[in-house]
């Protein structure tokens, strides 16, 4: 009976150890994605003041893995990037122009968009992360998942100003 036991337990450790690792290896591979930052941003419609209501096409060889990253790369994309308007919405400039302020900030960005970084303070899903079905593509071996996201530009602005980060809007000007 003891036997019984100690093979079970030893086969529920072995389990447990197998589902950690296999975790820690879809996590590396989704940070490794992020890192490449490919994604694509468009415009869905105006937020409420001091938000951008975006859609955020990311890629990944698991949906879901896609679906969690349009956050990141919403916020990446609002710091870096900004995105082109459509007929009633316009389009915003990135809010830097530096090209390579991420290189130079490194120290700050590292942490900022870390797995529950800071970044998650600014976006948030709409309609409760439902995908739509015609949000969701099989392109090549990965997914292609369009998720639509509401980021606080303002609040994010005012942090990366405090940070030192960006320059203020007024900076400059007497």
């Amino acid at each position: 009976m003891k036997n019984i036991l100690k093979k079970q337990s030893i086969l529920f450790m072995l389990m447990m150890l197998f589902s950690l690792t296999t975790n820690a290896q879809a996590r590396k591979k989704a940070e490794r994605d992020t890192q490449e930052w490919r994604y694509e941003i468009e415009v869905v419609q105006t937020g409420t003041q001091g938000t951008y209501l975006i859609k955020v096409w990311s890629y990944s060889k698991k949906p879901d893995v896609a679906i969690e990253q349009a956050k990141k790369n919403a916020v990446h994309g609002i710091i870096f990037k900004g995105f082109t308007g459509k007929a009633t919405v316009p389009g915003q400039k990135a809010l830097t122009d530096n090209v390579n302020l991420e290189v130079e900030k490194e120290d700050f960005f590292k942490p900022f968009f870390e797995d529950g970084g800071k970044y998650m303070k600014f976006v948030s899903m709409s309609n409760d992360g439902a995908v739509a079905a015609e949000d969701r593509m099989k392109v090549g071996k990965e997914y292609k998942v369009g998720v639509v996201l509401s980021v606080n530009v303002s609040a994010l602005r005012k942090d990366l100003e405090a940070a030192g980060i960006i320059k203020s809007l007024g900076a400059g000007f007497n």
